[in-house]
């Protein structure tokens, strides 16, 4: 398991660009919403303690994982964003349906990043159940939206390094 033995919510912002000034938006899928509360409040937490002001960290509500790409395609067509943060879930039922919607959000994502200046993190969990989904939010493996947040920051930095 890629995250056994790691704790994801360890960070020094000592080490990470300043998100003072910077603005962010999170796309939050309303599925599976117990996991991507807890994901969204890991990666706003992170990005105030690295400077972002409470008023700066956008969260854009979404019906699902797949609707996600819509949301964040019209905030990068924005430009008002310094990064988005791509905030799901989806965990494996008993149909090709999980397959489907992994497919599509990991595609998704990709393609906006290829195709617009603004970076779109993926902090979409995909786990096998729920008690995966929990110890990547908050649990024993910490929360992957302090991850997703430090992502954000670097790309945002990068993306300033580069103009």
């Amino acid at each position: 398991m890629a995250t056994a033995g790691n704790n994801l919510s360890k960070i020094d912002p000592d080490k990470l660009p300043s998100a003072t000034g910077m603005r962010f938006a999170c796309v939050v899928s309303e599925w599976n919403e117990e996991i991507t509360s807890a994901l969204f409040k890991g990666a706003s937490e992170a990005l105030m303690t690295c400077g972002a002001a409470r008023h700066d960290v956008i969260h854009i509500p979404v019906p699902g994982t797949v609707e996600i790409t819509f949301a964040a395609k019209r905030l990068c067509e924005s430009e008002n964003y310094d990064a988005i943060i791509a905030i799901g879930n989806v965990i494996q039922g008993e149909t090709k349906h999980f397959d489907y919607v992994c497919q599509s959000i990991t595609h998704g994502i990709t393609e906006l990043n290829l195709r617009h200046q603004t970076p779109v993190i993926f902090c979409v969990l995909t786990d096998n159940n729920i008690e995966q989904s929990r110890a990547r939010s908050g649990g024993i493996h910490g929360n992957k939206g302090v991850e997703a947040a430090v992502a954000a920051l670097k790309m945002a930095g990068l993306k300033k390094i580069i103009r």
